[in-house]
């Protein structure tokens, strides 16, 4: 195990910080991840570290921006040390999808597939 796990995992409140996941519904802890990859001069400390699901980090990986599919522009991905998730997302309570508020947001929901059938199940 990461040995940032705990001071992330309770900063986090042991939700994925991209989709909002609770680590509680899944049968492992979650990984922690660099918001910005150490591949791209990414820093190894707590200010770069986030909670995140397997599937929000497979599907994140090494990016920076995805595409707005709105907008069809590239755009950065939500930086959960930078950006406020309530600007950039809000969640459905009926269906429990994520809903992009912004380009941000809409490219990170493509992008990490955060409404596939397993994270709404999840959510």
């Amino acid at each position: 195990m990461n040995p940032h796990y705990p001071q992330v995992a309770l900063r986090s409140l042991y939700r994925c910080e991209y989709c909002h996941a609770p680590e509680s519904v899944f049968n492992f802890p979650f990984e922690v991840e660099h918001v910005v990859p150490v591949t791209q001069n990414g820093e190894d400390d707590e200010i770069n570290l986030a909670l995140a699901c397997r599937s929000c980090n497979v599907y994140k990986s090494n990016r920076l921006q995805c595409l707005d599919p709105e907008t069809q522009t590239m755009v950065a991905l939500f930086h959960p040390r930078q950006n406020s998730w309530q600007q950039h997302f809000s969640t459905n309570i009926e269906t429990s999808e994520i809903v992009g508020l912004t380009a941000i947001g809409r490219a990170t929901i493509a992008c990490l597939r955060m409404n596939s059938q397993p994270q709404l199940l999840a959510r």
